[in-house]
């Protein structure tokens, strides 16, 4: 019994530090993440034009309109367009089965926005920030971007696209919505950048493959 016991308490402590390890890596990286890319992040104002921005998927209401997120983020999208910072909408999002289709929710609210449909490309596949940098890359050949998002989930995306060969800067889309999200939504999302930032970096270093790839399908004829 006492030999059992010892075992547990082994494999506690073991575990224990494991954790700590962990949870000490996540905060760094997510600090270096932040700070890395505070220069690389504009306004709407002074960001400089880019062919293509990316617009992250964010979600999609039971009603079939994008969150409130994911409409801020399309709505700074259009905004750059309008004002001729880029030429093109890249919307990526999931699309994994038939009844859940965030880039063409985001395609319709892009329309509805006046961006005419020859302005906007659809990546079906962006499941995770990962992969919809990655194929903007690797499928849509994209080596310049200005990326969208909310200001929390900005500098994560700014580093694995980086990280994967795309020369980028950022704008939030936080600007959109000034008076905020729903606290219980913001506060995950928050949390959540701890780990999926050192889960990015992982997937830097090993060179990860998104589960879906395919053929080129280049944004322009001349990349």
């Amino acid at each position: 019994m006492r030999l059992i016991w010892r075992g547990i308490k082994k494999i506690f402590v073991v575990g224990s530090i494991l954790f700590i390890l962990l949870a000490f890596s996540s905060i760094f990286l997510r600090v270096f993440s932040a700070g890395w890319a505070q220069s690389q992040i504009y306004s709407l104002e002074d960001v400089s034009g880019r062919p293509v921005a990316i617009i992250f998927g964010a979600g999609v209401t039971r009603s079939g309109r994008p969150t409130a997120m994911l409409a801020d983020r399309v709505e700074m999208g259009a905004n750059l367009y309008h004002a001729g910072k880029v030429k093109v909408l890249l919307l990526t999002g999931d699309n994994h089965i038939d009844t859940y289709n965030e880039p063409e929710v985001m395609r319709q609210f892009a329309l509805e926005l006046g961006v005419p449909d020859s302005a906007l490309v659809l990546d079906y596949a962006g499941f995770r920030t990962y992969d919809s940098c990655y194929r903007a890359q690797a499928i849509f050949q994209v080596n310049e971007a200005i990326l969208v998002t909310q200001a929390f989930h900005l500098d994560r995306a700014l580093l694995t696209c980086t990280g994967l060969g795309i020369e980028s800067v950022g704008v939030a889309a936080d600007a959109v919505r000034p008076t905020g999200y729903a606290r219980r939504s913001l506060l995950s999302s928050q949390v959540r950048e701890f780990p999926s930032t050192a889960v990015a970096v992982f997937d830097l270093i090993s060179d990860r493959k998104p589960m879906y790839l395919g053929d080129p399908l280049p944004i322009f004829d001349d990349p």
